[in-house]
Order: structure tokens, then C-alpha cells, then sequence
């Protein structure tokens, strides 16, 4: 639900906006939880929790992206590296929490909580300000025209660096989470114990924690930014290499220096992948580019991990997963770096070519000189002419 429903978030953020998306994404996560604490059987569960609050957790996802990504500019890699970080930081807390909440309060008891706690994203949508030029009294004419724009808009898809980009990313996906799926039952088949091995995903999340700003703020240097493409090509190798270095692992301790390092690149990973989408395609296709990225995407989720279990049955062998991983993210980054150096990468400057539709950072613009300078302008031949806003 996470994935797949891309399209219809950009539909809905293009239609809508981001604040009111997220709203009724907090309000259907929660209603799913809450609903999840009556359920009598697991069908109802899997509506509940799987269908409604992940249809409500997408809603939320896509659009703080989409939100993040227009509020900065200048910044935007360590922005996106910092709200990254997020997601790690509440993977190491949630798993303990849930444990806690069923042993006080039962699962149905739980579920309520948890469903009380995913009210905050209504918080956190209420904080999405949109960034409009502010529109004219009723006295003083129209509003300033804002340009159109489609639900979803498909000519990304003429966009040579988008369609690299997809494909590396879908084959990227196939590998990139089994890892975390299987490193828990590799430990416990080399006769590590439970609570040992299960502290191997802590070890890797609580790694993923700094790695994600880091990588954020590196890319973000001025010397670094324009080479993003090629920095987050490095990232997926690194984890691709990990990987199959990874499978040599024969005991616990080499399963903790795996986890150390897969953290690192994985969180290169999750740093840099929407920041180089935005460097692709810039900010007015970016809403409906991450749709469509994300369907494909859960195409290659629903693939990637059944296969490896697929192969460990047949095989009962977790070296031959983790190989099997590794090349599948490592010819990821192949596909992206010859791609973007054969056909896109001759363009360097593609990662700032935002900056120069946009105001200078020192630049402040007062509200009440822009609606001042709005109604100074007259009408042109009955059209009303160009705001600051389209001018730039």
C-alpha cells in the first residue's frame, strides 16, 4: 500500500495539496489501528492494518516528500538526509514499545494506542503551510493566476534521466530490503540466541540513524551537489558489496560488522534517492514522478523478498540470498551510472538548474510589496499580467 499507491497520492496532492492529503492520511492510519483493536479474525486485520492505515501511512509519505522538497532549495540534502533520519529513529523505538504495550495492555490494547499515537500526523499535516504569493481583496480583482497543472503527468516518462532512474531504482528494490528480512533468521541459524540476533536490526537501525544526515549534508556541499547522480550510484554499490560480502559471515561477530556497514550504505540509500528524483526532474513534475516511481518500486517489493525465501527453501542456504541481494543491487548502480553517463551526463549542472528559476536566498519578499506591486499592475488586452511569482 506504501508503494503502490503512488499514483493516486500524486493525483490527490496535484488535486488537493499536501496539507489536506496528510490530514486524511493521519485520520485513515488511525481509523485502521483503532478498527484493528475490534477484529476477530486475521482477514480483518489484514483490512484494517494492511489496507486502511497503509493506505493512510502513504498518504502521509508522499506528500511530506513533496512538501520538503518545495520548501528548500538550497538545503534540500541535508533536509531530506534529516527527515530521513526519522524513519530509523522509530523503527528502534516501536518494535520495544510494541512488545511493552501487548504485555500491559493486550493487542487490542495496543492497537488502540498505537492508533491514538498516528493521530500526530494530523499535527504534522496542519504544519504544511503551502508557499503561495497571497491573493488580492475581493475589491481589488482576480487573484494572480496560478499556472495548471495535471493530475499525473506521464511526460516524465520522455525524460531519458527519469526512465534510468526508475529502472535502476526497481532493480535496486529487489535486492535492497531482504537483508533486513533474513539477517535475524541467518543469526538464529548459526545457533545465535533470539535476543542476540534480533539486536542485529537494533545495531543496523541504530546505525541508519546518522548515516542518513551525513550523507544528507555531504551531498550538500557545493563542490558535491551536481554530482549526486553518481554519489547515490556509489551508495547502491556499497550496499550491493556489503551484501555479498555479508554472506561469507560465520558467526555472530561478522554478522554485526555486516549489520554496521549495511547500515551505512543503507542510509546513503534512503538519503539520497528522492533528493537525486528532484535533481532529475525539478520541482513541477516531482509530485508525479514519485508516484509513478513508487509503483514500480512495489512491483520489485512484492518480487524481491518472496525470491529469496523462494531460493532458501529450495537451496536452505542464506549465503546464496544475500549473493543473490547483492547483485541485484549492484547491477542497479551499474544501470544508473552508465545510463546517466551515456545519455544524461553530460550535464552536470542538471542538479542546480532549479536555483535559477528561483529568487536569490537573500532575497526576502514582504507580502504586503508583493500585493502592492499586484495592484499597481494594470490589466494588459483584458489578461492579467505577470506576478513576481511566474515572472522569476
Amino acid at each position: 500500500m506504501l508503494y503502490g499507491t503512488g499514483p493516486l497520492c500524486s493525483v490527490c496532492v496535484n488535486r488537493f495539496g499536501c496539507r489536506p492529503v496528510m490530514f486524511t492520511g493521519g485520520l485513515l492510519a488511525s481509523l485502521g489501528m483503532v478498527s484493528a483493536s475490534f477484529c476477530g479474525s486475521i482477514i480483518q486485520l489484514y483490512f484494517t492494518t494492511g489496507v486502511i492505515t497503509g493506505l493512510g501511512l502513504a498518504l502521509n509519505f508522499q506528500p511530506s516528500l513533496i512538501m520538503l522538497n518545495l520548501y528548500f532549495n538550497k538545503r534540500r540534502p541535508m533536509a531530506n538526509g534529516l527527515a530521513a533520519a526519522g524513519s530509523p529513529v522509530f523503527l528502534c523505538a516501536l518494535s520495544p514499545l510494541g512488545q511493552v504495550l501487548q504485555d500491559h495492555y493486550g493487542w487490542r490494547g495496543g492497537f488502540l494506542i498505537l492508533g491514538g499515537l498516528l493521530l500526530n500526523c494530523c499535527v504534522c499535516a496542519a504544519l504544511m503551510r503551502p508557499l503561495e504569493v497571497p491573493r488580492l481583496g475581493s475589491g481589488s480583482g482576480p487573484g494572480p493566476q496560478r499556472p495548471s497543472r495535471r493530475l499525473l503527468d506521464l511526460s516524465v516518462f520522455r525524460d531519458h534521466g527519469f526512465v534510468i532512474y526508475a529502472l535502476a531504482a526497481s532493480i535496486m528494490v529487489l535486492g535492497l530490503f531482504v537483508p533486513p528480512v533474513f539477517v535475524v533468521s541467518y543469526a538464529k541459524d548459526l545457533g545465535v540466541p533470539d535476543t542476540q540476533a534480533a539486536f542485529l536490526l537494533t545495531i543496523l537501525g541504530f546505525i541508519d540513524i546518522f548515516a542518513r544526515p551525513t550523507a544528507g549534508f555531504i551531498t550538500g556541499l557545493k563542490k558535491v551537489r551536481p554530482y549526486s547522480v553518481y554519489l547515490f550510484s556509489f551508495a547502491m554499490f556499497f550496499n550491493g558489496f556489503t551484501d555479498l560480502t555479508g554472506s561469507t559471515a560465520s558467526d555472530y561477530g561478522g554478522l554485526v560488522v555486516f549489520c554496521i556497514f549495511f547500515g551505512i550504505s543503507y542510509g546513503m540509500v534512503g538519503a539520497l534517492q528522492f533528493e537525486v528524483l528532484m535533481a532529475i526532474v525539478g520541482t513541477q513534475k516531482f509530485s508525479s514522478a514519485i508516484g509513478l516511481v513508487l509503483l514500480l518500486e512495489a512491483i520489485a517489493v512484492l518480487i524481491g523478498p518472496p525470491s529469496g525465501g523462494k531460493l532458501l527453501d529450495a537451496t536452505h542456504v542464506y549465503q546464496y540470498v544475500f549473493v543473490l541481494a547483492g547483485a541485484e543491487v549492484l547491477a542497479s548502480s551499474l544501470v544508473l551510472v552508465l545510463g546517466n553517463f551515456l545519455c544524461i551526463g553530460k550535464r552536470p549542472e542538471a542538479a542546480t538548474e532549479e536555483e535559477h528559476h528561483k529568487p536569490p536566498e537573500d532575497v526576502k519578499v514582504d507580502s504586503r510589496e508583493v500585493e502592492q506591486f499586484l495592484k499597481t499592475e494594470p490589466e494588459k488586452n483584458g489578461e492579467l499580467v505577470h506576478t513576481p511569482e511566474t515572472s522569476v
